[in-house]
């Protein structure tokens, strides 16, 4: 397997969740600032021009997958660990994951991408942050009652989550220093998870990729 991706939240999370699964795979790296996600060789495994994708090979037949919650989905599926086998869990699961790549993802990209450009959008940069403070405070909601994100055990939802709130929290102290800090079942999850054997691994691993 080889897991096509660089050191940002969506990159990080295939990473994340091979080591969490004890996976074998070859890290590619694709660097964004060189612009090798618009290069040939990689829009041959996604078209779409994204990080992260992968080419599995699975009874010698080689195929990709593209878009980061297929990615994910796909690596959860070659090996027990990070999805219930219960329909209520799973569903649980799913929801949170898409929640993430339909919902914070995208909002804290923007504002990301607002905030820091040479010259910040104002509007853009309220709507993004607004929206993206929102979404924290339901997962503040839910962090509150549970160790994880889907419950008491540690899934997919956290692996897909934890990269974009660990990357996202420090640039919204910047618009409201007063409801990052409020969020403080968050950043203790943040923190746990962190500590994370699979984690410090995936993310030593992609720090020296870069």
């Amino acid at each position: 397997m080889k897991i096509y991706t660089w050191n940002t939240p969506n990159g990080q999370k295939p990473v994340i969740a091979a080591e969490e699964l004890g996976l074998s795979y070859q890290l590619v790296p694709v660097d964004l600032g060189a612009g090798q996600q618009r290069e040939a060789p990689f829009l041959a495994i996604n078209p779409n021009g994204k990080i992260p994708a992968l080419v599995d090979n699975v009874g010698g037949a080689s195929h990709r997958v593209f878009e980061s919650g297929a990615v994910l989905l796909h690596l959860a599926s070659r090996r027990d660990g990070l999805l219930p086998a219960d329909d209520a869990g799973r569903a649980e699961v799913l929801g949170w994951c898409f929640w993430q790549v339909g919902g914070l993802g995208p909002m804290l990209g923007q504002y990301g991408h607002f905030a820091t450009a040479d010259e910040p959008h104002a509007p853009a940069v309220a709507r993004f942050g607004d929206e993206s403070l929102r979404l924290l405070g339901v997962l503040e909601r839910q962090l509150a009652d549970h160790a994880h994100v889907a419950g008491e055990g540690y899934t997919l939802a956290d692996v897909m989550l934890w990269p974009w709130v660990k990357g996202g929290l420090p640039y919204l102290k910047g618009y409201d220093e007063a409801a990052v800090t409020s969020l403080t079942a968050t950043e203790r999850w943040v923190a746990r998870v962190g500590e994370r054997p699979a984690v410090k691994r995936a993310m030593a691993k992609l720090e020296a990729m870069v």
